[in-house]
């Protein structure tokens, strides 16, 4: 499981990347020019270096440092492991950067060059050795991912004793779970049992643990499968110590937790090079738009108030990613006690699916029905978008109670954040039932792609112009 706040970290990492990148270039032309090493230079050489060359830096340094896993997401290396892959992707960016000036503009100073490269590389280091210590101020223990093993025999020993090993890894366990009446009370390896496999949801919300590992013999495989099934509707995360193999998994990748290796069972459908393009699109893409249509959203605000009473903004709890609840917020498009009615509309279909929105819904106002045809009442959501907790693109944000009647083969499609648009809103949205938008939501997560992300916001313009399932 990929966090919110992971994601923001990285996509924040590579912007400050790309900013010190910009300074070191700038210093470096400063101190060719005032340090008294190398050849005179002429007056014909320009004082500073022309605004292209910055451009390049800016395209080569994010692609490169993406391509070389300095922002990787699934695995938590630990400081040398990260300082070294910045090493590495700083002189695979800087021979890359020399190459296409070569080509392009070769007036830089040899110099310069290696005044730039060292530049870098001290302020891209220092930034990594800065960051946690800003953090660890900053956030305290809400940092650190707190973990639960499930298996307080040899085997859950050993993952303890490599999570300590591996420190400072941001991992801190929190305690065992085991059904070995002989070890309940008891503190193996120092840390105590907190309960049985059967107590596992309750263990997990009340130690606010973040992860849980399984690492159960061979002979209590068994149980593993009712209790991934209990955990699944927990936003945690959840590892395997193999081998497992026996479990139906929807995707799955292999980490190694020193020389342990570790399956993850919830992992995101996105791997981290996706996640940073699609968040660092959401985030390019909605902040100016939210800017352009804030006029637009204050005349629907007076709009809302004059016509009814009750607030402007509705907020909503719905299931996020990875089954994370979270606060939505729409323009009011209905009268004040809607959710006190919403029993009173609810419908069924012949095979006991939800279709809980209907053409006539008593509880539309009459301004609510034409923010609705146009969707308007979704702008307020680019702030959900902004906050991290929605995409522009995914799938639907459902209901807490329609969730609660999920099969399992639909919780699937909370394995990406949720979007304010969709494949299923260019697919007919309100008039199809609860369980065809999840068959939509697997659809796009099994075919995910930056470009089809494009191509769903290019017709979702066509679906709201034509108003099909809008109500």
């Amino acid at each position: 499981m990929l966090r919110r706040s992971s994601t923001n970290y990285a996509v924040t990492l590579l912007f400050l990347d790309l900013c010190l990148t910009w300074v070191a270039l700038y210093l470096a032309s400063v101190a060719r020019r005032q340090l008294p090493f190398g050849l005179e230079l002429g007056r014909a050489t320009t004082a500073h270096l022309p605004v292209h060359v910055y451009l390049m830096a800016s395209v080569l340094w994010p692609v490169i440092f993406v391509l070389l896993s300095v922002y990787d997401l699934r695995n938590r290396p630990n400081l040398i492991e990260r300082l070294e892959r910045v090493v590495v992707a700083v002189s695979v960016a800087t021979l890359v950067f020399a190459g296409a000036l070569y080509f392009t503009f070769r007036d830089v100073p040899r110099l310069l060059f290696a005044y730039f490269f060292l530049l870098d590389l001290l302020l891209l280091v220092g930034l990594r050795l800065t960051v946690p210590l800003v953090l660890g101020r900053v956030r305290g223990e809400s940092h650190t991912i707190r973990v639960l093993i499930v298996g307080a025999g040899k085997l859950g020993n050993q993952v303890t004793q490599a999570i300590e090993r591996r420190e400072p890894s941001g991992l801190k366990v929190v305690g065992y779970l085991d059904d070995d009446p002989g070890k309940q009370g008891g503190t193996p390896g120092g840390l105590p049992v907190l309960g049985t496999l059967t107590e596992a949801s309750t263990v997990v919300q009340r130690k606010g643990v973040d992860q849980v590992i399984l690492a159960l013999p061979l002979r209590a495989h068994r149980k593993m499968v009712s209790l991934v099934a209990d955990l699944e509707k927990l936003p945690i995360d959840v590892k395997v110590v193999p081998d497992l193999f026996d479990l139906a998994l929807h995707r799955a990748s292999i980490d190694h937790l020193g020389e342990i290796p570790l399956i993850g069972l919830r992992d995101s459908a996105l791997d981290g090079f996706q996640r940073i393009a699609k968040r660092t699109f959401d985030l390019t893409v909605t902040i100016p738009l939210a800017l352009l249509l804030s006029p637009l959203m204050l005349l629907v605000a007076i709009l809302i108030k004059l016509d009814s009473r009750g607030p402007v903004i509705f907020t909503q709890e719905r299931v996020g990613e990875n089954c994370e609840l979270f606060s939505m917020y729409k323009f009011r498009s209905m009268v004040e006690d809607a959710e006190a009615q919403v029993g009173d509309v609810v419908q069924e279909t012949e095979d006991g699916q939800i279709l809980h929105k209907h053409r006539t819904d008593p509880r539309v106002t009459r301004v609510g029905r034409v923010l609705r045809r146009a969707s308007i009442d979704e702008l307020p959501q680019l702030l959900n978008v902004i906050r991290g907790e929605m995409s522009l693109v995914g799938p639907r944000p459902e209901l807490p109670f329609l969730v609660e009647r999920y099969e399992s083969w639909q919780r699937k499609r909370f394995a990406i954040p949720p979007g304010i648009t969709g494949w299923w809103q260019i697919r007919g949205r309100s008039e199809r039932p609860m369980h065809l938008h999840a068959q939509d939501d697997l659809y796009y997560i099994q075919n995910y792609s930056l470009l089809l992300d494009l191509q769903i916001l290019f017709k979702t313009i066509g679906a709201v112009i034509r108003g099909r399932g809008a109500y």
